[in-house]
């Protein structure tokens, strides 16, 4: 399975990955596209950022439970794109996405997404068999599957390219894994097969989780 670049979203990455500081603590970057609204109160115009969110979505998770973005509602999620057959990178991905798991598998507003890009082979007691073989138990990393192809356009919310499969015979698909604010909005996006890029989402988290402990927290 290969790889592919985040194309032309990786100028805005670049430019967007910049570190600042509020109370001593890092503040992420909000990644994507993003529009402005001017508004007039009082006699006093003022000029509002809207930043792209995730949208709404539903799909099945390994316990055959219905999940939608509104079961997001107050959490920070980490979401990531595979198939239970994957046999290069995935396992990977799965591995240091245990290390977000075991880190957060206890904070109560920290979910993970696995979304299966194969949803005609990953059924969900397939999806069950593959969290089990990970030891994930309880409702903190849910494994979903939905349509192709709302899979397929979801992904590109999340800024990760998705493709059918190649002439070789293998899905194509984007390793990163995606950090997600409680707004829906995109913070940080991390290549899943790196460990170093993964301890540093792992910190991330703390991070944004702090965000939500200030009077000033969005």
């Amino acid at each position: 399975m290969k790889k592919l670049s985040l194309g032309k979203y990786g100028i805005l990455l670049l430019v967007l990955i910049s570190a600042c500081k509020f109370n001593g603590n890092r503040v992420l970057p909000i990644l994507g596209e993003r529009s402005t609204v001017t508004r007039v109160v009082d006699g006093k115009t003022s000029i509002d950022t809207i930043y792209k969110t995730i949208p709404a979505f539903k799909y099945i998770n390994q316990y055959g439970d219905s999940i939608s973005n509104k079961n997001l509602d107050g959490n920070i999620y980490v979401a990531d794109f595979f198939f239970t057959t994957c046999p290069s990178i995935c396992p990977v991905m799965a591995r240091n996405m245990l290390n977000v798991y075991n880190t957060y598998k206890s904070a109560g507003d920290v979910k993970i997404l696995s979304y299966t890009i194969d949803p005609q082979h990953d059924s969900v007691p397939i999806l069950k068999k593959y969290a089990d073989k990970l030891n994930v138990a309880g409702n903190m990393w849910w494994f979903l599957q939905g349509h192709k192809d709302q899979t397929y356009l979801l992904g590109k919310s999340y800024l990760v390219s998705i493709a059918e499969k190649n002439p070789a015979g293998e899905y194509i698909h984007d390793g990163y894994f995606i950090l997600v604010d409680k707004q829906k909005r995109i913070r940080g996006m991390y290549m899943g097969t790196k460990a170093e890029e993964v301890a540093k989402l792992i910190e991330d988290i703390k991070y944004l989780k702090a965000e939500y402990d200030t009077p000033a927290a969005k």
